[in-house]
């Protein structure tokens, strides 16, 4: 059985919709209660890609409400509350017992309850004498955002800024290793699964790595325990690894522009919990939703965007021709007289047509939705140069540089100020050595565009500090010029072909690379220093264990810590489905960025720095 993160959490929060009790085969409560759901905005986020209005319905929920709104009393009607356990929360709570706003009050935090908090609520709702109105109090652990099967996200926001933020002090980063630890948990919770961890030494990755470690353990020593799956017995084969990375690992995979079309659609049109909206073609906002219920996203998602507008072509030819075979065969027979043969015989065509003209009509608002975001990518790629921008990209991590007057004809061209600063930035991660004169030269053309050239600042300065950015602890070399023979696996000259294959299909991300690695449980120079943590062994030394630990794993989670992105999802997923047999891989992140949100937090570190220029004034005019 293969961890199913996104249906887990659903089977969760349906569960917690019927009121924690346990539910029949058709997936519902035997006795149907009709009852008002609460949350908060974080918990709006967590239901929002998994539940829909017409979910709610079918499990007795009538009427739906953010916590901090006003709400009118309704009697007799028993209250769903799921929201996260903070003061604030509590307070509503205790506000809307006392006022008997609900009829029964049923509690589900996104997390686990604080014991503070919990004596908060006891002592508000018993001096408020309402404390018979709190029915039950439960600790779902499901403070994460799944978009897909194998995709999922802690919403937790800036944590690459406040991790590598130098003024930060240690209380403030053990409180971010902490919420992301716990986050964490929450999957695992959520998933019954105690995974052996690997992660490089040193960093973010080790710390959340330690956390988590001691969180699993001192857990599985309370009596009711979360993670049934075969007690200590279990081997590792059957258990999952969980591999732990920090943003710093691959620093270029969250700038670089991508040509695939579930990246370009996040990248560009700024796809956020699985919606997205674009201008229409009869003008006003059209909203679309993408997720595992769109059959075209899920089979093309991970295509290079000249090959999705191909496949959108076949799509409809292929609906045009099923129409017009559907028109033929109930089309009657020229006014002829029906024998009674033909009339049944036309009788069943009809039939079949009534019965076709659903899935028809379902094709149709498929192609027609993925005709209209695919005519806005385009308006995009062609006044930006997207296309070009990723094969320039590309080009400079395979060749580990590109010529000055290629680079400075890019800056000088077209695209937003954004593209050319990313363009920029990823010159200086390729480049083996700093010229001097060239950034001078990039630094003078990002000026004269009116570009802030903080976040440019902030690399250059961790480039000069020596500050690996390709994959600081994974191997001796330092620099991702190095690696270009290992991570592509393919020459310079495969990758200068047409915008069709902007990536030759063996490109492999460093990230996937380790992974893959991790997972094979082989000696690998790559991996051989990597930090071994088993939550169910005795405790040794940190970071060490025997080498029963080391593979092979069928299923792997893989976390980046400062923010992820759908590039190193989809290179995962591609990785996952090449293996014979095919291997698992779900991917999660503290928060999903695209390349713009990552480098505007780039910024704000080069801000607080010191670093940069906010846009330099125009020069007087005399």
């Amino acid at each position: 059985m293969a961890l199913n993160l996104r249906q887990k959490q659903t089977e969760c929060i349906i569960r917690m919709l019927n009121l924690n009790q346990p539910l029949n085969a058709t997936g519902t409560a035997n006795e149907e209660i009709y009852k008002i759901l609460i949350y908060d905005k974080f918990c709006q986020n967590i239901l929002s890609p998994l539940i829909h209005v017409k979910d709610l319905r079918k499990h007795g929920v009538t009427l739906y409400f953010l916590i901090d709104k006003d709400r009118k009393p309704v009697h007799d009607v028993p209250a769903v509350y799921f929201v996260q356990p903070s003061q604030v929360n509590v307070q509503r709570i205790v506000a809307d017992a006392s006022r008997s706003l609900y009829d029964s009050l049923h509690l589900n935090f996104s997390s686990s309850i604080p014991r503070p908090l919990l004596e908060d609520l006891a002592s508000g709702t018993l001096n408020s004498e309402s404390i018979d109105k709190i029915l039950k109090v439960h600790d779902q652990y499901l403070e994460f955002v799944t978009l897909e099967h194998n995709l999922f996200s802690l919403a937790q926001k800036s944590c690459y800024v406040q991790l590598n933020d130098p003024s930060a002090g240690d209380r403030e980063i053990e409180e971010i290793v902490e919420k992301v630890a716990s986050g964490l948990f929450c999957v695992l919770a959520t998933l019954a699964v105690v995974p052996v961890i690997r992660c490089p030494s040193g960093g973010p990755a080790e710390m959340v790595a330690s956390v988590l470690d001691q969180k699993l353990r001192d857990h599985l020593l309370s009596k009711n325990n979360l993670f049934t799956e075969g007690g200590g017995f279990a081997s590792s084969f059957q258990r999952p690894v969980l591999c732990i990375f920090d943003r710093n690992f691959e620093l270029s995979v969250g700038i670089q522009h991508d040509f695939r079309y579930l990246p370009l659609v996040h990248d560009v049109l700024g796809l956020r919990l699985n919606r997205l909206s674009v201008p229409g073609e009869k003008g006003g906002m059209r909203s679309y939703e993408l997720d595992s219920s769109d059959p075209f996203w899920v089979a093309n998602g991970s295509l290079e965007f000249p090959e999705v507008a191909v496949e959108i072509e076949t799509q409809l030819n292929k609906y045009k021709k099923d129409v017009d075979e559907l028109n033929r065969r109930t089309g009657g027979t020229d006014g002829a007289e029906f024998e009674g043969t033909d009339l049944i015989g036309n009788t069943k065509h009809l039939m079949n047509a009534v019965n076709s003209l659903p899935e028809l009509t379902e094709r149709k608002q498929v192609i027609d939705k993925h005709t209209n975001i695919a005519t806005v990518l385009l308006g995009e790629i062609k006044e930006r140069s997207l296309d070009s921008y990723a094969k320039k990209e590309d080009d400079m991590m395979v060749r580990g540089g590109i010529d000055r007057n290629e680079l400075l004809g890019v800056l000088r061209g077209k695209g937003t100020k954004m593209d050319k600063l990313r363009f920029a930035i990823i010159y200086l991660i390729c480049s083996e050595s700093i010229n001097p004169s060239e950034v001078e030269a990039i630094e003078t053309s990002l000026r004269e565009s009116e570009v802030d050239t903080c976040a440019f600042q902030y690399v250059k300065k961790m480039k000069s500090l020596n500050v690996s950015l390709a994959s600081s602890n994974s191997a001796s070399r330092s620099n991702i010029v190095d690696w270009a023979e290992k991570l592509y696996g393919q020459s310079i000259s495969a990758v200068t072909a047409g915008v069709k294959n902007l990536l030759s299909s063996d490109r492999q991300l460093a990230l996937t690379r380790i992974v893959e690695a991790l997972m094979e449980g082989r000696p690998n120079p790559d991996v051989d220093s990597y930090l071994v943590f088993d939550p169910r062994a005795p405790k040794s030394g940190s970071g060490t264990s025997g080498s029963h630990l080391k593979g092979p794993f069928k299923e792997a989670i893989v976390f980046m810590i400062g923010g992820g992105n759908y590039m190193e999802y989809g290179s995962l997923q591609e990785f996952a489905q090449r293996q014979q047999p095919v291997k698992h891989v779900i991917y999660g992140t503290t928060e999903i960025l695209t390349g713009i949100e990552f480098v505007e937090q780039l910024t704000v570190l080069g801000q607080k720095m010191g670093l940069g220029s906010t846009v330099a004034s125009p020069a007087p005019t005399l």
